[in-house]
């Protein structure tokens, strides 16, 4: 017997489809803090990533009826909010090309990671990188993408997309060198 506060995915989808509020709002609560934190990687200000979200629910309620059900709702909602974020970052003109400044900002302004951090310490790091960098690791090793499509989506080539990853992670790799297993 499910809790009477739990809504099985289907019929959340039909509530939303049906534009029912309830169904929207129960959506938004089940999938939104995930989705705050994948808009948070990708744009870094915590103002904008909640706008971009919430941009985002707007299209994931408005293009419902395109949901067929393969997949997972949240790798779904996911794609759409990637999609929002990176449209936010062309608007912004983020440039996606290496940054050696960056690169040395990077390593002096983030502290060294012990080995007592957790996930959360190390996704701060992540965060730190520079832009590009950032950028190009989410989508490729965080969200899956290939570097075909992040060159396609960030108008870069494949061998671009393939130094951006290499560059961010000798990155990670310096700042993370005293975390057991790096």
């Amino acid at each position: 017997m499910k809790p009477k506060n739990k809504t099985n995915e289907d019929e959340l989808v039909q509530g939303c489809l049906k534009n029912n509020r309830k169904a929207q709002k129960e959506l938004y609560e089940r999938y939104g803090p995930v989705m705050k934190m994948v808009c948070l990687r990708y744009l870094h200000e915590k103002q904008l990533a909640e706008e971009v979200l919430n941009k985002g629910f707007f299209k994931v309620f408005d293009k419902m009826e395109t949901y067929t059900g393969e997949g997972s709702m949240e790798g779904w909602i996911r794609k759409i909010m990637v999609n929002e974020c990176l449209n936010e970052n062309q608007k912004r003109k983020v440039i996606y090309e290496p940054d050696e400044a960056g690169e040395r900002n990077f390593l002096r302004q983030v502290p060294e990671v012990e080995s007592t951090h957790d996930v959360s310490h190390i996704m701060a790091v992540i965060a730190a990188l520079p832009e590009g960098y950032r950028i190009v690791f989410n989508l490729c090793e965080i969200d899956g993408y290939s570097h075909k499509e992040i060159g396609e989506r960030l108008g870069i080539s494949e061998s671009s997309s393939r130094s951006q990853l290499t560059r961010a992670k000798k990155l990670l790799r310096q700042k993370l060198k005293d975390v057991e297993g790096f």
